[in-house]
């Protein structure tokens, strides 16, 4: 496959990673030929004659496959009729496996000295997961302040891991040029391998649909996730699969919300100086495809939106106490966002919305006390009872 600038148009080989007006590429997908499989196949390769790599043995066969959900229960919250896609059931627990399973099956095809990624953690875990069950040497950048949490979650997989100070947006640019030096394969979070394998979470959220959703909601960090999802509709639309795309709605959070900000005030994406969130694992203040999100917003009638703090807290909770679900704060933010959306009179209680959730909470949780009572065990029946009059 060659890689097209979603933006020019211009059309080169298969190696680019950004084209010269300085816009990312994808890969020039042909999908005269598509139709949904029959088989039964299951998971990112699926989609194997729209990927750029064959599968290998290994994790990248686990890669796939979540589970879309209804949850009647987050409705009156979100102000829509909503599903869940959630990906925390990934076997690191992401999307990010993806994107992994495609970009080191690639590697590992072209024989290069290392594949490596640069991220806050998930991808990080992700990549390094993915290389482990294929030999490949991997090496991990991650920015100077990172828990010992997430290093440690890293770590079991043996890559190595390099702690870098300085900017973390530039980071991913030098990166790339390093490893065109040294042939280390590194698949960022946009680069045009990671968003072929991350674009199969819309193909298989369509597939298991009833149809098409009106709205597709979830978060957005350096655009790598948003532009694979852009991209599978715009295929699906191709092969005459599906008539129009649905509007496709990206959360930040407020505090660190450079592409919200961008397509608030109609101007490009520009770096931005960020505050701490929560929302740890999207806080890009520099995305490579930030442009690329705004115009999949702009082309699908969506938008980008920032949240608050409090607003993805609450978020966190609702999704675990009426849906039973575990993300972390990172994901939340889409809820949070859709929740925005509806009170603006953008979504309304008809529309039918799909929320991507991109990652478990579980790896994120600090065992912060509850206020569990401690009752012995001849009082029991008469506290149980107490509390079942409460409820």
């Amino acid at each position: 496959m060659n890689t097209r600038c979603y933006s020019c148009d211009e059309v080169s080989d298969a190696t680019r990673i950004r084209c010269d007006c300085g816009e990312p590429v994808w890969f020039d997908t042909d999908t005269t030929a598509f139709e949904w499989p029959t088989d039964d196949v299951r998971g990112v390769w699926r989609y194997a004659s729209l990927l750029p790599a064959a599968p290998t043995d290994g994790l990248g066969w686990a890669a796939g496959n979540t589970p879309l959900l209804r949850t009647p229960r987050l409705d009156e919250y979100a102000g829509c009729t909503l599903w869940v896609k959630d990906e925390a059931e990934n076997p690191t627990g992401t999307f990010k496996d993806r994107g992994s399973a495609v970009a080191v099956a690639a590697a590992e095809a072209r024989d290069v000295n290392a594949v490596g990624t640069v991220s806050h953690g998930n991808m990080a875990m992700s990549t390094a997961a993915h290389a482990a069950a294929t030999g490949l040497p991997c090496v991990v950048l991650v920015p100077d302040d990172i828990s010992e949490k997430r290093l440690a979650a890293i770590s079991q997989y043996e890559p190595e891991i390099i702690r870098v100070a300085g900017d973390y947006g530039k980071l991913y640019f030098d990166s790339l040029e390093l490893g065109e030096e040294l042939g280390i394969e590194f698949v960022n979070s946009d680069v045009p391998l990671r968003v072929a394998g991350q674009k199969t979470v819309a193909l298989e959220l369509i597939e298991q649909f009833d149809g098409v959703p009106d709205a597709i909601c979830l978060p957005v960090s350096s655009g790598g996730q948003a532009s694979g999802v852009w991209k599978a509709l715009r295929e699906l639309k191709e092969a005459n699969l599906i008539d129009a795309l649905p509007r496709l709605y990206f959360v930040q959070a407020a505090n660190c919300d450079p592409i919200a900000e961008a397509f608030r005030e109609g101007h490009e994406v520009r770096p931005i100086d960020p505050e701490p969130t929560a929302a740890y694992s999207i806080a890009n203040a520099n995305p490579p495809s930030g442009n690329r999100v705004l115009a999949a917003a702009a082309e699908t009638d969506g938008a980008v939106v920032s949240v608050s703090e409090a607003a993805i807290h609450d978020a966190t909770g609702n999704l675990a106490t009426k849906a039973g679900l575990c993300v972390e704060p990172s994901s939340a933010v889409a809820l949070a966002g859709l929740r925005q959306l509806a009170e603006r009179g953008e979504v309304d209680a008809t529309d039918r919305v799909a929320l991507i959730l991109t990652g478990t909470g579980f790896k994120e949780l600090d065992g912060a006390a509850t206020d569990a009572p401690s009752v012995p065990l001849a009082k029991l029946d008469e506290h149980l009872a107490t509390v079942l009059g409460d409820t």
